[in-house]
């Protein structure tokens, strides 16, 4: 059963939540929708997360729906349709067996298997950009994990930077666990391709990287970019546009692969040093580190969301055909039965706040591209002030997750 969901872009919030739950009693009505939501998520603008604890007590008092998770974004998403820099907010309601979540917070910690709960496998999860020492706290609670990973993303805003966990909350790290029964596939794209060799940091001072492979690294950026000298402030656009992408030190070096994978961080350029050939990058290099220029642009964006959305579909494909091998008569299955669609319940999209609809040629075309390859699935999610994949903090990078369809919960 597909779950729900519903937004609406009011310029007042119980406007917008009038209109959203209008939108959730149709879809109840349908007989392809979940009977008894338990579970919210929601995501609004800025404009109103000043009035988050009224929103959260109507949502609880109309809905039923006891448990929320969420935030706030400068951008939200919903099915097909982004929301930036306007008043807007986005619903989705689920149905998952009390046993297989638990919504944490800082005052509620996320708690170990119990008789009524099965323990976390993943997680999705929100946090404050402000609170320090992020990227740790990110590890810490994909430690907590028996899979080492969950996804979501730092919630944005130019004003408080609220999370919704069974309550309002500012700073530190919120969301909800789930166990292994609730079925997910996702992934990560980065939306960049290399411009160079991956090749190893051998001499960097604080943010600087002064040498790779023992060469000049200023030098080296240049004969990837196709240029022989520097020369400002013609390539200050290119340059802009240019990102280092640091992975660990067992990366194999001199790679040819085109896609960048989630074991590499992407990060800006921030300056040169000309007179000491450095490139001064938005991160903390390390001697022995990998690192690769890379280009970002609407291209790349577009055929790595797409590689993404591929997998994922295979993924959830081939979670298909082993459950009906399981279920068919061996007979109907070697006549070439005919597939189901793909079984997918809804997703959550959790995309950098320097993408977007804009980014890919325009208003909502982030979210066209993943509705053309993935299907027109329930769809929620916000524009993150730093992405969350696995254990990692990424940036300029788009989360994707799936909840498949699970005959058992």
């Amino acid at each position: 059963m597909r779950f729900i969901t519903a937004h609406s872009s009011h310029t007042h919030w119980t406007a917008a939540l009038e209109q959203a739950l209008s939108q959730i009693a149709r879809a109840r009505a349908r007989p392809d929708t979940i009977a008894r939501p338990n579970l919210g998520i929601v995501y609004f603008t800025e404009a109103f997360a000043p009035m988050a604890e009224e929103l959260l007590l109507a949502l609880r008092v109309r809905t039923g729906v006891t448990h929320w998770v969420g935030g706030v974004g400068v951008g939200i998403a919903a099915d097909g349709q982004e929301y930036l820099d306007q008043p807007a907010l986005a619903l989705m309601l689920l149905q998952i067996p009390l046993r297989d979540f638990r919504v944490f917070s800082g005052l509620k910690p996320l708690a170990p298997a119990t008789a009524g709960w099965r323990g976390a496998e993943t997680a999705l999860v929100h946090g404050d950009p402000a609170t320090p020492d992020m990227d740790d706290l990110v590890r810490d609670m994909a430690g907590h994990t028996a899979s080492n990973r969950v996804w979501g993303g730092l919630v944005s805003s130019r004003q408080a930077a609220v999370q919704i966990a069974d309550g309002v909350f500012l700073g530190g790290m919120s969301g909800v666990a789930f166990s292994s029964r609730v079925a997910l596939a996702g992934g990560l794209t980065q939306g960049c391709e290399p411009v160079g060799p991956l090749r190893a940091i051998t001499r960097c001072t604080q943010n600087v990287v002064y040498a790779l492979d023992g060469e000049p690294a200023l030098g080296l950026l240049l004969q990837d970019l196709g240029e022989e000298a520097l020369e400002l402030p013609r390539l200050a656009p290119r340059l802009r546009a240019t990102l280092a992408g640091l992975s660990p030190g067992f990366a194999e070096a001199h790679s040819t692969v085109r896609h960048i994978g989630a074991e590499t961080s992407m990060r800006h350029l921030v300056g040169v040093d000309p007179s000491g050939h450095g490139v001064a990058i938005a991160g903390a290099p390390e001697p022995g580190m990998m690192l690769r220029f890379c280009r970002r642009d609407a291209h790349a964006a577009r055929r790595d969301l797409i590689r993404l959305c591929a997998e994922v579909r295979e993924d959830l494909e081939q979670r298909r055909e082993a459950r009906m091998a399981t279920t068919l008569p061996q007979a109907a299955a070697s006549a070439g039965a005919p597939l189901a669609p793909v079984p997918a319940r809804g997703a959550v999209y959790v995309s950098c706040t320097g993408r977007g609809g804009a980014h890919f040629g325009g208003p909502s075309a982030e979210l066209a591209l993943v509705r053309r390859h993935l299907g027109d699935i329930p769809l929620i999610g916000f524009f993150a002030a730093g992405e969350i994949a696995g254990d990692r903090l990424y940036g300029y990078a788009g989360v994707l997750t799936v909840f498949s369809d699970n005959p058992a919960m």
